[in-house]
């Protein structure tokens, strides 16, 4: 089993004909992916051949969900059009759209998330990596060969982050690895995946990766203290960021002691959580907590 993305997932890609659309469809592809086709109202009717198959291209995400069974879109779109791409894939009744793009305005974020809540899709991003359930589906940009399919599930604020912990713990493998992005808005967050990590029985264990900058790991800690029974490894990107310094994502604003990797740190080791101060600590302490429950 997985969260959110799994071998069954049928996914269309929006922006699929453009340089960054047509990189990542390939390599979604080469990691078996069920991409069923792509989506570009100046090229449908068209196909584009892969190595793996021949993928069609259609004018709407109506079009191509009508034809394919499609439930997931990824979207490559350029920031200016993704809030009318996100918009049009939510009024098609997509169930999942996860979004690719950075540097999206925030009040258009906060415009088609509101969109899509209402309409019942589920947003990932913007400005985030994707998600991969190792071995099962690949929906968006993270590299697929450097783990294997597990019991640990990782959400992350950070894509590359995500990407060290995906290697340092390649040995033990992953359910499902979430991007949620960085910016100050995102579709989903934290406890979403928490959740959903709690009530997957294939996953045995939660990494959650956050970073400076406003409070969601706080509010992560208070829903793990309270909701979440599986054990938790963390990490916060930043112990070593200087102060009055913007940095990093657009969402890592730190104002005085709060929003800090150190406060971030404290509440979760209140909620239980182990908490590293390096990747390579967090995964020793991933590690550490497998070999005490075998």
């Amino acid at each position: 089993m997985a969260i959110h993305l799994t071998k069954e997932s049928k996914i269309l890609v929006q922006g699929m004909t453009g340089g960054e659309g047509m990189k990542h469809t390939r390599r979604m592809l080469a990691a078996g992916t069920n991409v069923v086709g792509g989506v570009n109202p100046r090229k449908a009717g068209r196909t584009v051949d892969f190595t793996e198959r021949s993928v069609p291209v259609f004018g709407s995400v109506a079009e191509g969900m009508d034809a394919t069974g499609a439930d997931v879109t990824v979207v490559f779109v350029p920031p200016a059009f993704t809030k009318a791409a996100v918009t049009e894939a939510a009024d098609a009744g997509i169930g999942l759209a996860v979004v690719i793009t950075e540097g999206v305005p925030v009040h258009d974020s906060v415009a088609f998330l509101a969109h899509a809540r209402r309409r019942g899709t589920r947003v990932i991003g913007p400005n985030c990596p994707g998600l991969i359930s190792p071995g099962q589906s690949n929906a968006g940009i993270i590299p697929a060969d450097i783990t294997k399919p597990g019991r640990i599930g990782l959400v992350s604020k950070s894509g590359t982050l995500t990407y060290q912990l995906m290697y340092e713990l390649r040995d033990i493998g992953f359910s499902t690895c979430v991007g949620i992005g960085g910016d100050p808005v995102v579709g989903t967050t934290h406890i979403d995946c928490l959740a959903a990590f709690e009530d997957d029985p294939d996953t045995d264990l939660i990494v959650l990766i956050g970073e400076i900058g406003g409070d969601a790991e706080e509010r992560a800690a208070a829903y793990i203290r309270d909701h979440v029974t599986k054990p938790v490894v963390g990490y916060i990107a930043g112990f070593t960021a200087p102060e009055g310094r913007t940095m990093g994502h657009a969402g890592a604003i730190v104002s005085g002691s709060s929003g800090t990797a150190r406060a971030k740190q404290q509440a979760l080791e209140a909620a239980g959580v182990r908490v590293g101060h390096t990747p390579t600590e967090t995964a020793r302490q991933v590690l550490a907590v497998l070999d005490a429950g075998s």
